[in-house]
């Protein structure tokens, strides 16, 4: 994988509207895993896109209802089977974090990477995604200092109201094959 000017070349690239650019003396130097499954815990389809570039019909399931005026995205998104779409660039501020604070820096998604996993927080993340976001952050890593211990859940950014990536996330396995060259 590589990064082109904050897109990464091998992703499929859907272009939200929903970011701000960033402040230009803003370090990029966390990154935040995120779950999403749309409807809630059905997989596939084209829901996700279509809620992070603003077309979600709401009268596609009734819980679109609730969520189809939102405007949020994510930098990233890594299916089920383990293909990337990219949303905002990386040089850009997505709309993941909402109200957040970490190490007491409020506003997280002023200096971070949002990355969704296409899941729920009770449902096991498939092995094709832990592969992908660990090739994905270490590619993040060395364009951006992003240490080890900036990669958090959004319920770290959140904690009280947000639960992602949830209890089915293992984060030892993601550590296991980070440290592993190539």
């Amino acid at each position: 994988m590589n990064i082109n000017n904050g897109w990464l070349n091998e992703a499929e690239q859907q272009p939200s509207p929903h970011f701000m650019p960033r402040c230009q003396n803003e370090a990029i130097n966390l990154l935040v895993v995120h779950n999403i499954s749309l409807p809630p815990g059905k997989f596939g389809g084209s829901y996700i896109t279509d809620l992070f570039l603003g077309r979600l019909d709401k009268n596609a399931d009734p819980f679109f209802e609730t969520i189809y005026q939102l405007e949020v995205s994510a930098h990233c998104l890594v299916r089920r089977n383990g293909d990337v779409i990219q949303y905002v660039s990386f040089e850009d501020k997505a709309w993941h974090a909402g109200v957040s604070n970490f190490k007491g820096r409020e506003k997280c998604n002023d200096f971070s990477i949002g990355i969704e996993l296409e899941g729920a927080d009770d449902i096991p993340y498939t092995q094709q995604q832990y592969q992908q976001l660990a090739q994905l952050v270490k590619v993040l890593q060395a364009y951006y200092p992003i240490a080890d211990d900036h990669i958090v859940g959004h319920n770290d950014i959140a904690p009280g109201r947000k639960t992602d990536p949830g209890d089915a996330f293992d984060w030892s396995h993601l550590y296991r094959l980070l440290s592993v060259k190539g």
